[in-house]
This record gives C-alpha cells, sequence and structure tokens, in this order.
C-alpha cells in the first residue's frame, strides 16, 4: 500500500510538472507561435504588395511620360502645313519632289532626336500618292482596316498595339499613337501613326524582379518582360467597363501563386485605357520559406522545454518523495532521520531546515511555556495600569460642586471679580468636558462658549481688545450644527498671537455667513479676524503649510492643524481653514462647511 501510496503521488507531482509546462511553455509559445506567424505572414505580404504596387505605379508614370511626349510630338506633326498639303497633293513635279524629300528629312530628325520612338508614318488614301520613306499610300485592304476607319471617322487621339513581320519572320510588337492629319479642301483622308520602341520600353521599365504585361483597352498584351506573351489576353480578368479599374490579389499561373497588382492609365487627351499587370512571382516562395523557418524554431522551442521538463519531473519527484518521508517521520515523533537527499539547491536546504527543526522542538516547547508565563504578568499588569486609570479620574461633578464653592465663598468675600471668573471657568470646563468624545453640537453652543471664553480673556486682559459676533441674515444658530470645541482655539490664537504686541483698541469679529449658492451648493462660512500686525507673505506661507502638514517638533498652529483636519475628515478635502493676512492690516481665519450637511434636517 505504501508504494502504491508514493507512486500515485509522484504521479500527482509529475502531474503539476506537466500541466505548469503546458500553461507556461506550451500554451504561450503556441499562441504567442499563432499570432506571430499570421502577422508575420500578414506584414510580409502588405511589404511585398506595397512594393508590387509602387512598382505598378512606376510603370504608369513612365508610360504616362512617354506617351504624353508623344501626343505633344504628334501635334506639331498633324498639325503641319506641308505634311497635309504633301498628303493631299495629285501632281508630281520636280519642285514638289524636292519639298517631299525636304519633309521627309524633318520627320527623320524625330526619330533621330527621340529613342522612344520605332517609326512615324503616315497614311494616306490619296490615289496619286507613291510610297516614299514615311509616307505610305493607304491600299484597300489597310483602308477597310478598323483603326484606319476609326482613326479618319474622329478627331481625338487613340493608342492601340500593332504588330508588324519583318522579312525573317519575327514578328514585334508596338505601342502606336494614331490620330487623323485634317486635310484642307481635300476629300481625301491621311492618318498619323506613331510606333513606340518595344526596345526602348523593355530599357525604362523593364523589371527582373517584377515582371509586367500591358495592353490597351480590350486589345492583346503588346509589351511583356517574356516576349511569349505578346499577342496573349492579360492574365487577370479585368473589368473594362469600370472606369478606373484596379485588382490587388493572388494569380495561380503555371500552378503556382503569385502576387499580381493591375491598375488602368487613362492617356493624355484620349479615351484609350492601358491596363498594367504587374507581377511579383518570387513572394510566396520568399514569405513560405521565412514562414517554414518560424515553424521550426517554434517547434524547437516547444519541444525541447519538453524533454528538459520530462526528465527534470522525475529528478525532481524523487527528491520530494524522499523529504516527504523523512517529515512524516518527524511528525510521527521519531526524530532519527538519515539526511539522504543530495544536492545544494532549496530541497536539500529544505532537508537541513527540518534538521535544525527537529533539534529546535524542546527549545521551542520550553520558550511557550515561557511565554504563558510572562503573558500571565502581562495581564496583571494591565489590571494594575486599568486600576490606576480608574483611581486618577476625576468626578467632574465634584470638580464642579468645588469651583461652586469657592465661588460663593469668593461672593461672601465681597470679590465679585474672582467670582464672576470662576463661574465663567467652570462653565467653559462644563461645555468641554460634555463635548469631549461627541462629534457635533449646535452653533449657538459653540457660539456661547467662545463668548464665555472672550469674557475671561477680557477680565485678564482688560481694555486691550474688544470682540464682536457679527451674525448674518438667514443663520438659524439653533439649527445649524458644527464641530464642537472648534471656534475657541482659533479664537484664542487671534488673542495670543494676532493682537500679541498690541497693547490697547485690540478688535475681534466673529462674522458667521452663508456663501451664495454655486454647483457645489452653500457654504457655511465663520471669518475669525483681528486687527493685529498681521504677516508678511513668506509667514503667511510657512503657516498655511503648517496647518496642512503635521510636524510633531512643532509647538505652534497645532490647533489650527488639529481643526483643519477634523473639518477636512469630517466634511471633505475642499473644506476645512483658510488663512488670509497683511503686514500692520491683521489677519483673517476663514472656516468653511458645507451648509446643506450642517444644517438639521
Amino acid at each position: 500500500m505504501k508504494g502504491k501510496h508514493r507512486i500515485q503521488n509522484k504521479a500527482k507531482i509529475k502531474q503539476q510538472l506537466y500541466l505548469v509546462y503546458f500553461l507556461a511553455v506550451f500554451l504561450p509559445i503556441l499562441i504567442i507561435g499563432v499570432f506571430l506567424l499570421t502577422n508575420t505572414y500578414r506584414l510580409l505580404s502588405s511589404y511585398h504588395r506595397d512594393l508590387l504596387r509602387s512598382d505598378n505605379l512606376r510603370v504608369k508614370t513612365i508610360l504616362f511620360e512617354i506617351t504624353t511626349q508623344m501626343y505633344k510630338l504628334s501635334e506639331e506633326l498633324v498639325f503641319d502645313e506641308e505634311i497635309a498639303n504633301f498628303a493631299s497633293t495629285h501632281h508630281y513635279v520636280w519642285d514638289f519632289e524636292v519639298k517631299r524629300a525636304e519633309k521627309v528629312k524633318s520627320i527623320d530628325s524625330y526619330e533621330e532626336t527621340y529613342a522612344e520612338i520605332d517609326s512615324i508614318e503616315v497614311y494616306t488614301d490619296n490615289p496619286a500618292f507613291m510610297d516614299y520613306k514615311q509616307f505610305y499610300h493607304a491600299d484597300k485592304k489597310l483602308r477597310a482596316s478598323d483603326w484606319f476607319q476609326k482613326a479618319i471617322n474622329q478627331t481625338s487621339v487613340f493608342w492601340m498595339p500593332m504588330s508588324r513581320t519583318d522579312e525573317y519572320g519575327n514578328v514585334y510588337w508596338n505601342l502606336c499613337l494614331i490620330r487623323k492629319i485634317p486635310l484642307v479642301n481635300s476629300k481625301h483622308h491621311a492618318v498619323l501613326v506613331i510606333r513606340i520602341s518595344d526596345n526602348y520600353l523593355r530599357t525604362r521599365i523593364g523589371s527582373e524582379e517584377y515582371p509586367s504585361m500591358i495592353s490597351v483597352d480590350q486589345s492583346p498584351v503588346f509589351y511583356s518582360s517574356d516576349r511569349r506573351s505578346y499577342g496573349f489576353s492579360q492574365p487577370v480578368e479585368i473589368d473594362y467597363e469600370e472606369e478606373y479599374y484596379q485588382f490587388s490579389g493572388d494569380l495561380n499561373r503555371n500552378g503556382e501563386k503569385h502576387f499580381v497588382d493591375v491598375s488602368t492609365l487613362h492617356m493624355y487627351q484620349s479615351d484609350s485605357k492601358v491596363y498594367i499587370c504587374t507581377i511579383n512571382e518570387q513572394a510566396y516562395g520568399n514569405i513560405q520559406s521565412i514562414i517554414y523557418t518560424c515553424l521550426a524554431i517554434i517547434a524547437v522551442a516547444i519541444v525541447l522545454p519538453g524533454l528538459v521538463i520530462h526528465f527534470f519531473a522525475d529528478y525532481f519527484t524523487s527528491r520530494i518523495l524522499t523529504l516527504r518521508r523523512a517529515m512524516h517521520q518527524v511528525s510521527n515523533e521519531d526524530y532519527e532521520i538519515v539526511n539522504s537527499v543530495k544536492g545544494n539547491d532549496e530541497v536539500s536546504e529544505a532537508f537541513l531546515d527540518l534538521e535544525i527543526m527537529v533539534r529546535n522542538i524542546k527549545k521551542k516547547d520550553a520558550e511557550m511555556y515561557e511565554a504563558h508565563l510572562n503573558e500571565k504578568e502581562l495581564v496583571n499588569q494591565q489590571e494594575v495600569m486599568k486600576f490606576k486609570m480608574l483611581s486618577s479620574q476625576i468626578n467632574p461633578h465634584f470638580l464642579y460642586n468645588t469651583l461652586e464653592t469657592i465661588r460663593m465663598k469668593a461672593f461672601k468675600a465681597g470679590d465679585r471679580e474672582v467670582a464672576t471668573a470662576i463661574k465663567l471657568l467652570g462653565k467653559s470646563m462644563r461645555y468641554v468636558l460634555e463635548n469631549t468624545g461627541t462629534t457635533v453640537t449646535t452653533l449657538n453652543r459653540e457660539i456661547e462658549h467662545v463668548e464665555t471664553y472672550l469674557a475671561i480673556q477680557e477680565l485678564r486682559f482688560g481694555n486691550k481688545f474688544k470682540s464682536y459676533f457679527v451674525i448674518g441674515e438667514g443663520i438659524d444658530v439653533e439649527n445649524i450644527f458644527v464641530l464642537p470645541l472648534m471656534l475657541q482655539p482659533i479664537v484664542e490664537n487671534a488673542i495670543l498671537h494676532g493682537l500679541e504686541e498690541k497693547e490697547t483698541d485690540g478688535k475681534i469679529v466673529i462674522a458667521i455667513y452663508h456663501s451664495e449658492e454655486t454647483e457645489q451648493g452653500e457654504f457655511l462660512m465663520i471669518d475669525i479676524s483681528d486687527n493685529g500686525f498681521g504677516m508678511d507673505a513668506e509667514t503667511l506661507a510657512k503657516l498655511r503649510e503648517s496647518i496642512e502638514l503635521h510636524d510633531e517638533s512643532r509647538s505652534r498652529s497645532i490647533g489650527l492643524y488639529n481643526i483643519n483636519q477634523r473639518i477636512k475628515l469630517s466634511y471633505g478635502a475642499e473644506y476645512g481653514v483658510e488663512i488670509t493676512s497683511e503686514p500692520e492690516r491683521g489677519t483673517m481665519v476663514r472656516v468653511k462647511f458645507p451648509l446643506e450637511r450642517a444644517v438639521e434636517e
């Protein structure tokens, strides 16, 4: 049974380690790996598509530049009067042949100047015309061709691919500008054809990395990086009805998947549209290579820790079981354990701690017994302290009765001033003792306490100061509740510090009013002001800081600090004590409460 129990425990520890491996290694790596693979694929695809789109834009820009330049050249040729007259003439005289040769020479100069021109051809249906260099007579077959008919029936330029076969049977394709040459006062027609050099296009827009296929309208391809594609349709199905056709996606070609980008170029001053198809044949291969590398790294990151966890689980569980047997032996009060856990890690240190624990058990028992005795002694000391505290308490009624006895003796002796002072002192002490431990009192009782205190101080200082109470309109002092013992320390501070250097004509004013209603409600304001010497800005700043931050080493302004903190704790941080002062103009301490919380419901 014991052996079976150990196997079950070992299996539990292994399961926990495998669970930790699954949760801490396998699952996070799998999730992160899937995220990284999908994100990497997306980023690489986006990167290659952006490059492909940029190359497509490059080709479009070059084509637009070349075709626009050819259009401007055609403007010069079409509206050249000499060419128009030459194409429409019916006579062959020697002088005219000279002009004819001169005009042919000017067209030759265009072909020599512009590398992008393969040839410039002028076709006319004038029956009296004979072929000479760039000028050709349009025979019946040529006149019946679609492009010739289209050219003579419209005035705008159009573009189309045209093929031609050389004497060796090689077929060549060119992008051609075709437009009508207006012949004034003539029943004949002339058509200008400018062929753009295929070799020039290959030099300007050719790219080994991004093959391109270009066509005009619904015509076959006139340019391709692979010459075998000339004369065939675009590999992507194009919606020719769409004004600005744009496509970016995938293309299955020859059993392989490629990125493809198709865009539309509207030719300058023409209704013809050029479709540019750019293909990236290496993108998918490159992306797959990177993805497979990432997959291999993720697999190694999962398998290698798994093997480490497997071998470590066997080693670790065997040492844990050894420690467990020793602990079970100690729990049965058998302290004869043998340290068979080898190594220098936490498990071996735990076994050493177990040995130390065994050696200290008896010592701990003795310490517990001693602690028990100390606890009893502490209880006795606490009882003694309670007795001393009870014995030191003074019955408030005894105190009042004693003061009343002293007052009556002073009154009988004829010393009315002393009797009055004792009466005021007793009244003040009664208020203090009655409100010790309470949280609220009426504003009227708090004012009476301040009046009692001021009366005592006036007995003490004589004519040094006068006090005044100003109760604002609408202030019901019987139904407004405030914190007890709050105003007297402020009044005391005004007398002792505010009027400290003033011998006569001192004045203490306590003004109670409520503020106008704001978004936060109405406030109860109590201003205690004096006409003392006031404070400069530096002293005022230190005083304001002292009522906000407690400093145990400070003996002054403790009362103001306590009042400020009591108000903030009771009503909120936006309420409390505010101090203003100016040199030679006195000091004012303002206490601010929320009025709706001070008035009894």
